[in-house]
């Protein structure tokens, strides 16, 4: 039953990080005359175009993961040393459970929030890509 689950959780968050930011397109002329279909053309085209030139998408999820793992580290050393000495035990037994703790938990949100939480494009790549579109003659209002 474990394993269903978290066979389960894997598939939702596989998923949800396939669904990327995308840019939000004005109805102005241009799109009315061209259409949905060839519009999603255009943006892929744009975004091809972006990572041709270098500029990538992602913005630095390995970095946040590294981050929220040293913070949740240093916060759990100081509530596990903090809660030692208010209950007697040994302040350094305290701190490096709390510190083993903290790791764990910063490691698990930050994975999370990688694949799953709200993380917006590098601001390099979406200027790129709003751009292009310009270019073609769409209104780009934002990405989401």
């Amino acid at each position: 039953m474990k394993g269903v689950t978290l066979s389960a959780v894997f598939v939702v968050l596989t998923l949800s990080a396939c669904s990327g930011t995308r840019p939000v397109l004005y109805p102005n002329a241009h799109l009315q005359s061209v259409g949905k279909e060839a519009a999603e053309q255009d943006i892929e085209a744009c975004k091809a175009m972006a990572e041709s030139a270098g500029a990538e998408e992602s913005s630095g999820k390995a970095g946040r993961v590294a981050t929220n793992t040293a913070v949740g580290a240093g916060a759990g050393a100081a509530s596990g040393a903090l809660g030692a000495v208010i209950s007697g035990a040994s302040a350094g037994l305290g701190s490096m459970v709390g510190a083993a703790s903290g790791a764990v938990w910063g490691l698990l949100t930050g994975l999370f929030y990688a694949v799953a939480g709200p993380s917006q494009p590098n601001q390099a790549y979406t200027s790129f890509v709003d751009r292009c579109l310009q270019e073609k003659g769409y209104d780009v209002t934002g990405w989401q």
